[in-house]
């Protein structure tokens, strides 16, 4: 009775609580969603960590995967303790930046690796500059632009190169998403980002177009590498994966500024933290089908047993085909086909976990640093050129003065004559152009100070 009586009085409590603040029923309904998320997103990371049996493509997934109980951690707890949600968007936004890099790498990995890209793209390459001489057509144009130029208007002549370019495109976003994230938490301590403000004395604006822009290239670069190789890799269904991925990285973005927009234009609610807590809310369903989409998408089940792939993976199967022929029989021959599969021997999650953190790891920061010399390496041209065209300027300038002084110390010991065998042992006669004994500058090795100190020596009429 005393149980009843208090099941009732909390479920009244919580009745009037949630009707006088929407804050705390959107927080609980969200709650729910995360636990519906956390839950299908760890079941099947342990599945891929148990099941580790290909790890350059699994250990991508696997990051991939961590997207949603980070997204909706970070959502949740950030709905639920305000004071958490600077720290919360920037863990999200730099995780963010991560999952794209490391969706990128698994294309890349389920493709053979970067040298088996770089094969597939320059055979791709070499194809299509035949087609254009069958067909009359002049391709030497095509061939003297420029690495970029290309990769905007002619994807497939770019060969190794659109390897390059594209790996440029995710890392770039991943180092100026996690710049622009702690650049916006340092401007929001001392109040000048004003978060959905779209003014020009705050730091959104600016940090949303830097951030707009690397996304879109990002994104481009990855379409672009994608329209290229869908063909191999229609085994993994890379549509399907494509756009779940894609949801999650940049229709999140976009809704957040869709939603600042809304506010600042008074459509929605401006004041207090509706516009975050909104977006916080919607991030937290959106994790739950995101999870029951990635069950499907990038199932471990293939990961589970050991078969044949195109890749080169080592295997054992066993394949029997009965074919049945019957001339009477108008139906068509049916095929029979029975394949054995061998199951994987499973691997520790510990071993899994390490393989991840260390080899992943060490690939990223790799291509970090490539990333950045790429980067600076024509900054450092252009200051060399720079730096050349001062030094030639300035050796010009030294030069012109030295010739002067040169002429005008040829004109002083030209009149000394030739009796002078202290100078004759330095100079050198030019009878034929000159008529007498005179200094050259270009054969002789006598310096400006031995000029000065010749001429100042040698300053008598000439003897004949």
């Amino acid at each position: 009775m005393y149980r009843k009586m208090l099941a009732e009085g909390m479920s009244s409590y919580m009745n009037e609580s949630t009707h006088k603040d929407p804050h705390t029923l959107a927080v609980i309904i969200a709650a729910c969603f995360v636990l519906i998320a956390l839950l299908l997103s760890s079941v099947l990371i342990v599945q891929h960590l148990k099941w580790y049996t290909n790890p350059e493509e699994q250990k991508w997934i696997v990051a991939v995967l961590f997207m949603v109980p980070v997204y909706a951690t970070d959502s949740i707890l950030s709905l639920w303790k305000p004071k958490f949600a600077l720290a919360c968007d920037i863990l999200r936004s730099c995780y963010e930046a991560f999952a794209l890099y490391s969706f990128g790498s698994y294309l890349i990995a389920c493709l053979g690796g970067e040298r088996r890209v770089v094969e597939l793209l320059e055979n791709e390459k070499e194809k299509l500059l035949k087609k254009p001489l069958l067909d009359g057509k002049d391709v030497t144009l095509d061939l003297n632009r420029t690495a970029l130029c290309k990769f905007f208007r002619q994807p497939r002549v770019l060969g190794e190169e659109l390897l390059q370019i594209e790996k440029f495109g995710l890392v770039q976003y991943m180092i100026l998403k996690t710049l622009c994230s702690f650049l916006a938490m340092i401007l929001a301590l001392v109040g000048v980002y004003g978060d959905g403000e779209f003014k020009l004395y705050y730091g959104y604006p600016y940090i949303a177009f830097v951030i707009n822009f690397s996304q879109m290239w990002a994104l481009y670069c990855l379409v672009k590498f994608y329209h290229v190789t869908h063909e191999r890799l229609k085994p993994i269904r890379p549509l399907a994966k494509f756009i779940s991925f894609k949801a999650i990285v940049f229709a999140t973005w976009w809704q957040g500024v869709g939603i600042a927009l809304l506010c600042y234009l008074e459509i929605l609610p401006n004041g207090g933290r509706f516009q975050t807590e909104l977006q916080d809310f919607l991030i937290c369903i959106e994790m739950a089908i995101a999870a029951m989409a990635h069950t499907f998408v990038f199932s471990a089940k293939q990961y589970h047993y050991m078969s044949v792939s195109e890749y080169g993976k080592l295997s054992t199967q066993k394949t029997k085909e009965v074919v049945e022929v019957d001339e009477e029989n108008p139906k068509p021959t049916h095929i029979e086909k029975m394949e054995t599969q061998v199951e994987a021997a499973g691997t520790s999650v510990k071993e899994s976990v390490q393989d991840i953190v260390v080899e992943g790891g060490q690939h990223v920061v790799e291509d970090v640093r490539l990333t950045i010399n790429q980067a600076i390496e024509p900054v450092g041209k252009g200051m060399t050129k720079i730096q050349e065209t001062i030094h030639h300027l300035s050796v010009g300038d030294e030069k012109g003065k030295q010739e002067v002084e040169v002429d005008e110390y040829k004109k002083d010991v030209t009149e000394v004559g030739p009796d002078d065998k202290k100078l004759e042992v330095r100079v050198e006669k030019d009878e034929e152009e000159f008529g007498r004994t005179h200094l050259t500058r270009e054969n002789s090795e006598v310096t400006i100070e031995e000029y000065k100190h010749a001429v100042s020596n040698s300053k008598r009429k000439p003897s004949y």
